[in-house]
């Protein structure tokens, strides 16, 4: 089985705080995932203009929503220092870009991946423009129909081909409830989609509370693991209640390599290990 890329997804669960990102930084490289991941947003941009001027209380502070966006965003500052803290931890990071302001922000940056989230699978530009300045593109399908998926695959194909990328893109099943509820999670749509799509990776995003449900996911054909993750899901903020706690997040991880050392080849045989007891009982 080959090795499974599980991403420590951050996101904003950092809280605008450089200090907690840099342990939610030190507990995925503990764990053993290979990238955490970044957020990022022009909330000029991204918010609807119905939604910037609503109430919004945080930390204790009255302030609007539009305040409350900019308040939990990263600048150029903090993502120096990250792009410099991950590479002393030996991590990669990456981010999602929610628009183009944001591609052209982390296009500055060396990363290995971009990651698009499912909000922006139906934007036809941001997914081309994704293409054309990153190494590989990995996209969630989260609340999308067939014919949406199939939308975006056509159209990366066509970038991808333009752009003359040779590199997989990676297309994640998901659901885009936090947190998902476990009967909704249909982790048979890994199949479904490693079945119609053979020239993409596929992989798993998990939004649900469980973690075998996310190990059962590789077992499945997930080849690349995005999770949430957190220091307490207590804390305020959307995310922190779908996300993974650190010792969450080592169980996660140990559970899916022992499933890679399990995984075997399927031939029949007798082990190493089992020949000196097969002599012993059979002779």
């Amino acid at each position: 089985m080959k090795k499974t890329y599980i991403i420590g997804e951050i996101g904003i669960n950092h809280q605008g705080d450089l200090a907690i990102a840099k342990r939610l930084i030190d507990i995925a490289a503990a764990a053993g995932c290979d990238a955490v991941k970044f957020q990022k947003r022009n909330p000029d941009v991204c918010v609807p203009e119905a939604q910037k001027n609503k109430p919004r209380s945080w930390q204790g502070t009255d302030m609007t929503y539009l305040e409350y966006k900019y308040k939990v965003e990263f600048g150029k500052e903090e993502y120096d220092e990250i792009d410099r803290y991950c590479k002393q931890q030996g991590i990669a990071w990456s981010a999602s870009p929610w628009d183009m302001d944001s591609v052209e922000f982390l296009e500055q940056y060396n990363l290995p991946f971009i990651k698009l989230p499912s909000a922006s699978l139906t934007d036809d530009e941001l997914l081309t423009a994704c293409v054309e300045r990153f190494p590989k593109i990995i996209f969630s399908t989260g609340m999308s129909t067939e014919e949406e998926i199939d939308h975006a695959v056509d159209t990366l194909r066509i970038a991808k081909a333009y752009y003359n990328k040779t590199d997989k893109i990676g297309l994640l099943h998901c659901n885009s409830t936090y947190p998902a509820p476990v009967n909704e999670l249909n982790l048979s749509a890994i199949k479904t989609l490693t079945n119609k799509y053979p020239d993409f990776e596929i992989g798993y995003s998990g939004h649900e509370m469980l973690l075998g449900t996310t190990v059962a996911s590789v077992l499945l054909g997930a080849s690349i693991i995005e999770r949430h993750i957190t220091l307490d899901r207590t804390m305020e903020g959307s995310d922190h209640s779908a996300s993974v706690t650190p010792w969450g997040l080592f169980k996660l991880v140990s559970g899916i390599r022992e499933l890679e050392a399990a995984y075997g080849t399927g031939k029949i045989e007798v082990t190493e290990t089992e020949l000196p007891v097969r002599k012993k009982l059979r002779g």
